[in-house]
């Protein structure tokens, strides 16, 4: 009761990016309750069945990651003056943003449920087209057991990883005072603090390039022999047939991505404050390195996404033999803007992280201008660093499939 009259009194921009939350559960929920529907119509092609209910672990992932993003930048699971008098410590802030987070996701599969049916023509006085009688199995009876298990795993899992990663931490430094990328969300940094995260070294950087490398190495070899239709992993909707090899490739791609994150980000910190920088560009370079391990994870995700998608368009166009399916479709636009999504609001937590240091650096008489120009800065570096090695990446990871 309590998170329902948070979320009742909780800031308009909250409620949206609650109800994002739900829309993305509600839309995976939809693609979960079509496997389910296919396999309930063929009940002979169990494998397809299984590769369709498998693709949807995309979806499952990205929903659960735009859930966590949005449980951490939720005022109602921050520590306030005074909250753990009245009986809400961190344990039990943590239980009201894992149940916020539950609620959400329970009221977009509701809703996706209600939809799934709609199309099916299950509910009353509705008719099924064709299309939805080929692709959700319409006229044959759906496992009730097996719908609401499907549709629980988003909602579980969501709130359990939120419960993980918003925990209570004990502080390992022992002297109270927390520092670097451990200090807490909006708490100030002192000068020492920010050299030394500014010269520290990036140590996931290289394992992280070093998985891309391996798997964009591993798909050029897998996609060299000939791939029949019995070694095909196809995508629901008929998109594109890939070889296991070549998605176990994307997969290590993808992971080497995200785990670069960080490091790309701190790098382009570096750069944009290297040779003899002036305020702006010191400032904007400062930030970015002690922002990048709070950013640089979604980023890469997104980097990663955004390849892989672009890949797929490019051998796409080269097959036009296979269009896009509908499912395809809407899988393809839910992982993109929950990654987006998740971009934007880990980007809204720094700055509410660096809330003290810029009022701070306003009550020393820093213009506004100085300080916008600086996030103008901060996003254009990222762009000339990301971008390109984005682009380098889907490139590579297209060319064995377009020959």
């Amino acid at each position: 009761m309590l998170a329902l009259r948070l979320a009742r009194g909780a800031h308009p921009l909250v409620l949206l990016r609650r109800l994002l939350v739900a829309a993305a559960s509600g839309g995976t929920g939809f693609l979960l309750l079509a496997a389910l529907g296919h396999a309930a119509a063929h009940p002979a092609t169990a494998a397809d069945s299984f590769v369709r209910l498998l693709w949807c672990a995309v979806p499952v992932a990205a929903t659960i990651q735009l859930a966590v993003s949005t449980a951490r930048t939720d005022p109602a699971s921050r520590p306030q003056r005074g909250m753990s008098a009245a009986g809400l410590g961190p344990v039990r802030l943590t239980v009201i943003a894992a149940t916020s987070t539950a609620v959400s996701c329970v009221l977009g599969s509701f809703v996706a449920l209600l939809a799934f049916l709609m199309v099916r023509g299950d509910l009353v006085g509705a008719t099924a087209a064709d299309s939805a009688a080929q692709l959700l199995g319409a006229g044959h009876s759906l496992p009730l057991a097996g719908a609401l298990m499907l549709l629980a795993v988003v909602p579980v899992t969501a709130a359990t990883a939120t419960a993980v990663v918003l925990r209570p931490r004990r502080n390992a430094r022992g002297a109270g005072r927390r520092t670097g990328p451990s200090a807490g969300a909006g708490e100030p940094l002192t000068a020492m603090d920010t050299n030394s995260t500014a010269s520290a070294v990036p140590a996931a950087l290289p394992w992280g390039m070093a998985l891309t490398a391996a798997g964009l190495a591993l798909e050029t070899y897998v996609s060299r022999g000939p791939a029949n239709a019995d070694t095909l992993l196809p995508l629901p909707g008929r998109l594109i047939g890939s070889p296991p090899g070549v998605l176990a490739g994307w997969a290590l791609s993808t992971l080497g991505l995200v785990l670069a994150g960080p490091g790309l980000a701190r790098l382009s910190g570096r750069l944009l404050a290297a040779g003899r920088p002036g305020a702006v560009r010191l400032l904007a370079g400062r930030v970015l390195q002690e922002e990048s391990r709070r950013i640089g994870r979604p980023l890469g995700v997104l980097c990663a996404v955004a390849s892989g998608a672009y890949a797929a368009v490019k051998v796409y166009e080269a097959a036009p033999a296979r269009p896009f399916g509908p499912l395809t479709g809407l899988g393809a636009a839910l992982v993109l803007a929950c990654v987006t999504a998740s971009a934007l609001t880990a980007a809204l937590e720094a700055r509410w992280a660096r809330t003290h240091t810029t009022a701070a650096l306003r009550r020393l008489g820093t213009p506004r201008s100085v300080l916008f120009r600086a996030s103008v800065l901060r996003v254009l570096a990222l762009l000339v660093v990301l971008g390109p090695l984005t682009w380098a990446i889907a490139e590579l990871a297209a060319l064995p499939l377009l020959h």
